[in-house]
């Protein structure tokens, strides 16, 4: 499996920054997101925090940018992210009790951007990744219900691209 598994859970979605596209038998949010070391000092403690610090290795982080997340309608519970952030792109697979994720990093040198591929993954293998994510009966839900899932895509796309150009713009760019 690539990617790497901690042992704690997610920072959660802020719902006041975040909007939302239903999608047959999911939600995806999208939000604007911030994650720096005062973000990550509000959400985790203890051995949480210790085990976060040694996978930075020390490092201080400053990364934002837009993320979906993919959550189920019906439980509420968000099983897949991709944090299509400025410095570190990644993706989670969250486990469905919610106490663990894998992040995968993204590599934009040989993938390019983030959005396109993103969208690619939500449109083509969202069912595997699901399944991986062990939301097996919802990634059969989705499989049924692909259309609702497709239609609602260029929405998301818009939706992050507004969330970007709002970062370019207060950052003068």
């Amino acid at each position: 499996m690539t990617g790497t598994t901690y042992k704690v859970p997610p920072i959660p979605l802020d719902e006041a920054h975040t909007t939302y596209v239903d999608a047959g038998p999911l939600r995806i949010g999208v939000e604007y997101r911030l994650l720096d070391d005062a973000e990550l000092a509000a959400n985790y403690e203890g051995d949480e925090m210790v085990e976060i610090q040694d996978a930075l290795n020390g490092a201080d982080v400053q990364d934002n940018g837009a993320s979906i997340h993919i959550l189920g309608r019906e439980d509420g519970h968000e099983y897949l992210r991709f944090d299509l952030f400025e410095q570190g792109p990644h993706y989670h697979y969250i486990d469905l009790g919610g106490e663990e994720q894998t992040i995968v990093d993204y590599d934009r040198v040989a993938l390019g951007e983030m959005l396109p591929w993103a969208l690619v993954q939500l449109r083509d293998r969202i069912v595997p990744m699901l399944e991986h994510a062990g939301g097996e009966k919802l990634a059969s839900a989705v499989e049924a219900h692909a259309a609702q899932l497709h239609a609602s895509l260029p929405e998301v796309e818009r939706l992050v691209k507004a969330a970007q150009a709002e970062l370019a713009n207060a950052k003068g760019e």
